[in-house]
């Protein structure tokens, strides 16, 4: 796949790509709300799970202009045809700039109007950042698994899970 932002390419990994992935999935404030990794775990991970996977579960978010990977964008089909859990995490250096909501909301585009998905969902548990996010993406609370998930720190959180159908993604579109 090979998607193009005004500031972003959205592509498939290759292997070379390991030493920026490394520097998102090996650094504990960026995973601070996900599972951790060995650094063989990620190189594994970024082998079955991007590259040598058909269709791949996640893409690459570079910049356009200087060709650097700043971002991991899941994008995992699952429960079925038509449905694809999103996810996103990027190099903290970049955060704050807009990319994040700039990536996944083509990928969105991109999976309901040329994939013809049905749904898109995510989950989180990171109620600062992640679920006005989604929030800003049109993504809608479909429920909450009440203290669901086990934090770094030994307490247990809530997990917000959230959706968006394609009837919904078509009636916002309409509208804005």
């Amino acid at each position: 796949m090979r998607l193009e932002t005004s500031r972003l390419l959205i592509r498939n990994f290759v292997l070379k790509d390991f030493p920026s992935l490394w520097k998102i999935l090996g650094d504990p404030v960026v995973m601070a709300h996900m599972a951790s990794y060995t650094e063989e775990e990620a190189y594994a991970l970024l082998r079955a799970f991007c590259v040598e996977r058909t269709p791949p579960g996640a893409y690459a978010a570079v910049l356009r202009e200087e060709g650097t990977l700043i971002g991991y964008l899941l994008c995992n089909q699952t429960d079925g045809p038509g449905i694809y859990e999103l996810g996103w995490i990027f190099n903290r250096a970049f955060w704050r700039r807009g990319y994040a909501y700039e990536a996944v909301s083509a990928l969105i585009d991109y999976l309901f109007r040329v994939q013809n998905a049905h749904k898109v969902v995510a989950e989180t548990e990171d109620t600062e950042r992640s679920l006005p996010f989604m929030e800003k993406l049109g993504l809608r609370r479909e429920g909450v698994f009440r203290r669901h998930s086990l934090g770094r720190d030994g307490q247990w959180r809530d997990l917000y899970w959230y959706g968006l159908l394609e009837n919904e993604y078509a009636s916002d579109s309409i509208e804005s």
